[in-house]
């Protein structure tokens, strides 16, 4: 109730408020293009009519500059109250989304942020474009890992790039790329932003997020850090059930496992400092990482019938996981005066995870009570070396030659020892469940992408990425294995683009990639729910690859493309029969192959008080094989729905509602049942725009529920998985600062090697 008053209080003072609001004036207008929703990784094109009316200022006389300068600044206050667009569809198929100024903006996480945005779905740990399949993410052009992207604070993003057909610069893992554009400081001096976000769950509790940015520069040298902390509680809640009808070997297993994760201490940090030599020639050195101390209580109730009659099983487990990860970056980065590129980067990055589970256990077996303790201690460490090296010659304005090339080398440790105790005091280590792991992966890269023309109206880019991997594992769960292999591919691509007419263009890609297992998912070692019911890595897994191809045309303002994708070895998941009759153990596998067709359609609308984007999409996805004894079923498509709209209200405040729709699927090996969300936000700023207070109400209905069933084995499993994603939110921001001229631009250098330390 009390948190119910404050809401109708802060919607009352938000809506009603009588502080007038003003933009914010600029000092210096030789430098336009700071408010130009054309910036592109520090590019500045200026387009506008104001700048060519600067440039001509110079040859006037001071009094009539200063009374031109007086104009410009009072009608960039009419630019800057005007409605950011949401929304651009590229010719080649790309979309770029504007996060700085839009309802994006408001989402406590990146994560959170990608759910939000057009073709992407973000659902148990994987981001995947509509069509494509899993993303890879990049951060200004550099690929960066799943935990270094889940720190990145949202006040630094100025926009997302999807790429869904990717070139040969970027990594071959991953089906599409997400590139993650930051906020480019072109002002000297200093500049900060103090974020303060409360999440209520009527599900999942209450999160409270505090995230600080802060910039300095002075003459070539530029500062940036930033800190972010989360607190509080979430909820996760997974019900399963797994049957086997034949008589003769009938069994049912229905299984809760309700995750209540309460949050220790889940932070972010990072600074970096960079030496600029000239406008382009710079030099930076970087440091992050994240603290995630997580505790709470996993629970976990199993009840078994089969011929035997019945049993029931209860497990808590009390968590206590702390990760630790650090990377180190130094990059150098050259640009000519005739537009060709250098970067050269190198990263350290550093994993390490200790756990120290309690587990306590009862069972009732035939109306006999049992109990006993258990102990899961693991230790693990990741290191991970990558250099790069990266060239763009621009041969003239449509003429451009990218070569580049690099080396990774990743090593993992973990031991996991698993104790048992009857009486909780005298604890004896279980072979069958502790193991050592070890693993050692270098891979060598380089890639090739020419891009030119073949007339006026059609543009090509030509690429070819060459890899080989070799690796080495070790394991000695379920007795002593060691791999030992090497491989090499390579993944040509195509782009055509033709620009038929001013409103008519389309495009044709051909994408192959290759999708390599995460090393978690490698590694054997036990994740105990109960006594029956276990997840293990898969050591034997193989690569994914895949062959894309795709067409698409740009009418006005429509946007529609069609696609096919073909997977080799896919990496799926199933639950599979264990050693004893009653256990299953959930494991990554690899299927035999894969189809998906898909057609999307994307229309977006920009007026002065109202931005909205819309996409409509639909998906035909097979997936064959022939070993672990799935059961077929028809194949069913699947319905794709989006629209993020922005409502300005008299300039005084804004109004937000985004929704999305996924129906139900079949795939050939299973089924996927439907789920949607509706989101409803307000937002408005105040004092000269350094102060903005936003509330949120997410997926008001409580309807983003990963659920669906497949038969492997002789078993049909049902699984219904509900997250958090019902919440209230409250938001602050301030920004704060009095800058002039800033020159640091951060650069990395992570690989795909890091994408899989998850």
């Amino acid at each position: 109730m009390r948190f119910l008053k404050l809401v109708i209080l802060y919607v009352f003072f938000l809506i009603f408020s009588s502080i007038e609001i003003k933009a914010q004036r600029i000092k210096n207008v030789k430098d336009k293009s700071y408010y130009s929703d054309d910036v592109i990784l520090g590019k500045k094109l200026l387009k506008s009519a104001q700048d060519t009316i600067i440039v001509k200022e110079k040859e006037k006389e001071k009094e009539k500059e200063k009374e031109k300068e007086k104009e410009q600044n009072e009608l960039n206050e009419v630019v800057i109250k005007n409605q950011t667009s949401l929304l651009k569809y590229r010719s080649n198929g790309n979309i770029d989304v504007n996060v700085n100024g839009t309802v994006l903006a408001t989402s406590s996480s990146v994560i959170e942020l990608l759910g939000r945005v057009s073709n992407v779905v973000v659902a148990d740990g994987e981001i995947s474009v509509v069509g494509k399949g899993e993303a890879i993410i990049y951060l200004n052009g550099v690929l960066i890992n799943y935990e270094r992207f889940a720190a990145i604070p949202v006040s630094q993003i100025q926009k997302i790039e999807v790429i869904s057909n990717p070139s040969a610069r970027y990594d071959a893992e991953g089906k599409a790329v997400i590139n993650i554009i930051t906020k480019q400081n072109i002002e000297s001096g200093m500049m900060g932003a103090v974020n303060q976000h409360v999440t209520v769950s009527k599900f999942g509790g209450t999160l409270y997020n505090t995230l600080l940015d802060f910039n300095y520069s002075k003459g070539k040298f530029s500062f940036v850090t930033n800190y972010g902390l989360q607190l509080g509680r979430n909820r996760e809640l997974l019900y399963t059930t797994r049957t086997r009808p034949d008589p003769d070997d009938f069994m049912k297993s229905e299984l809760t496992t309700d995750w209540k994760r309460r949050f220790n201490n889940f932070s972010n940090f990072g600074f970096g400092l960079q030496y600029t030599f000239s406008p382009n020639n710079y030099i930076s050195l970087a440091y992050s990482g994240n603290v995630n101390d997580l505790g709470g209580i996993t629970e976990s109730r199993n009840s078994i019938t089969n011929n035997s009659g019945k049993s029931f099983y209860a497990t808590d487990v009390d968590r206590n996981d702390v990760l630790l990860n650090q990377f180190i970056n130094l990059n150098y980065n050259l640009t000519t005066r005739k537009g060709s590129t250098l970067f050269i980067g190198s990263q350290f990055s550093n994993y390490n995870q200790t756990i120290r589970d309690f587990i306590d256990e009862n069972s009732e077996i035939e109306e006999t009570d049992a109990e006993r303790y258990l102990k899961n201690n693991v230790g693990s460490r990741i290191n991970i070396i990558a250099v790069q090296a990266d060239y763009s010659k621009k041969i003239n304005e449509k003429t451009k030659l990218e070569i580049g090339a690099k080396f990774s080398h990743a090593t993992i440790n973990s031991g996991t020892d698993f104790l048992i105790s009857d009486d909780e005091i005298n604890f004896e280590l279980d072979d069958e469940l502790s193991s050592d792991f070890e693993y050692n992966e270098k891979i060598t890269g380089a890639y090739l992408n020419y891009t030119g023309t073949l007339n006026e109206k059609v543009n090509f880019s030509l690429g070819v990425r060459g890899e080989k991997t070799s690796y080495d594992l070790f394991t000695d769960a379920n007795g002593t294995q060691k791999f030992d292999k090497s491989y090499g591919n390579f993944f040509p691509n195509a782009l055509l683009n033709f620009n038929l007419s001013e409103d008519w263009k389309g495009h044709f890609s051909y994408v192959s990639r290759i999708t390599r297992p995460r090393y978690q998912a490698l590694n054997p070692y036990v994740i105990y729910q109960d006594p029956f019911t276990t997840i293990e890595g898969n050591p034997n897994l193989l690569p994914e690859k895949t062959h894309a191809f795709e067409i698409g045309t740009m009418y006005k303002k429509f946007d529609f493309k069609v696609g096919y994708t073909y997977k080799i070895d896919p990496i799926s998941a199933a639950a599979l029969r264990g050693d004893t009759p009653n256990s299953y153990i959930l494991r990554a596998l690899n299927l035999e192959k894969g189809h998906t067709f898909f057609a999307s359609l994307s229309r977006a609308f920009d007026i002065k008080w109202w931005n909205s984007v819309n996409t409509a999409s639909i998906t035909w996805q097979k997936s064959v094989d022939n070993f672990y004894a799935f059961a077929f079923s028809p194949v069913e498509p699947q319905i794709y729905l989006y629209t993020n709209n922005t409502f300005t209200i008299l300039k005084l405040f804004k109004l937000q509602l985004l929704a999305w729709y996924l129906s139900d699927r079949s795939y050939g090996l299973g089924n996927e049942n439907g789920r949607s969300t509706i989101t409803l936000g307000i937002e408005r700023n105040f004092f000269k725009d350094a102060l903005k207070l936003n509330f949120t109400a997410n997926d008001i209905f409580h309807k983003f529920m990963v659920s669906g069933d497949y038969n492997v084995g002789q078993t049909q499993i049902y699984y219904h998985r509900t997250y958090s994603t019902d919440y209230f939110k409250l938001i602050a921001t301030y920004n704060f600062g009095d800058s002039k001229k800033t020159t640091y631009k951060k650069t990395e250098v992570e690989q795909s090697e890091n994408s899989r330390a998850r």
